[in-house]
């Protein structure tokens, strides 16, 4: 049985996504304390200029030592609207924006108040539109796992989408690859908008090489 432990993180990278792609079941772990400069409450997308952070914000700052299931959002500044403004302005003429577009926006519509119901939302937004399976649990209490149990909390940071590759060692289209080169690992929206349904081919095909950008 292949399990993985995961943090709640928003519209997850592409290797989180080869990751769980086949997997048993996946841990999601709300009890563990929020880690700043992590992707716990932000993702990465591609735009004319190079690569774009969008990240949500926190109501006590991104300094707090609290358990993911108690940190908060902060609403007075209206993330949820500059965040989709960005991506439609982005990637307003990808191949299939226009086929995911209408449903998104009406995730960006909700009222979120917690960083983990934001996060398991764009999770299950991703899980339906790409057919991407895997049972999920929720851990309400932290605990230390053991091998063979892959644990991602620790290790899983931001990196490898910060420097981008020539573009012929793109594995799918990616906007502006040729005026940027290609972006590894960045939300699997990118990949979504480009590719559409070849998703999990793309996954499955490229997983050698997804499993490099960890």
């Amino acid at each position: 049985m292949r399990q993985i432990v995961s943090p709640l993180i928003p519209f997850p990278n592409i290797a989180w996504w080869q990751l769980v792609n086949g997997c048993d079941e996946v841990i999601f772990d709300h009890a563990e304390h929020f880690a700043k400069m992590t992707y716990r409450n932000r993702y990465y997308i591609t735009g004319a200029n190079g690569l774009i952070q969008l990240t949500v914000p926190l109501a006590h700052g991104r300094n707090q030592r609290t358990a993911m299931q108690d940190v908060r959002i902060d609403n007075k500044e209206r993330w949820q609207v500059q965040h989709w403004r960005t991506i439609f302005s982005v990637y307003g003429r990808a191949p299939y924006f226009e086929h995911y577009a209408p449903v998104l926006e009406k995730l960006f519509n909700q009222k979120f108040d917690d960083l983990v119901t934001f996060n398991h939302a764009t999770i299950q937004w991703l899980k339906k539109e790409t057919g991407i399976n895997f049972n999920e649990t929720a851990a309400s209490t932290f605990k230390q796992y053991e091998s063979p149990v892959v644990d991602l909390r620790a290790n899983f940071r931001p990196g490898t989408e910060k420097k981008s590759l020539p573009a012929e060692e793109a594995i799918y289209y990616q906007l502006f690859s040729e005026r940027n080169g290609f972006y590894p690992n960045l939300s699997l929206l990118d990949m979504l908008f480009s590719e559409g349904p070849a998703v999990k081919t793309i996954l499955a095909q490229h997983g050698n090489t997804i499993q490099q950008w960890y």
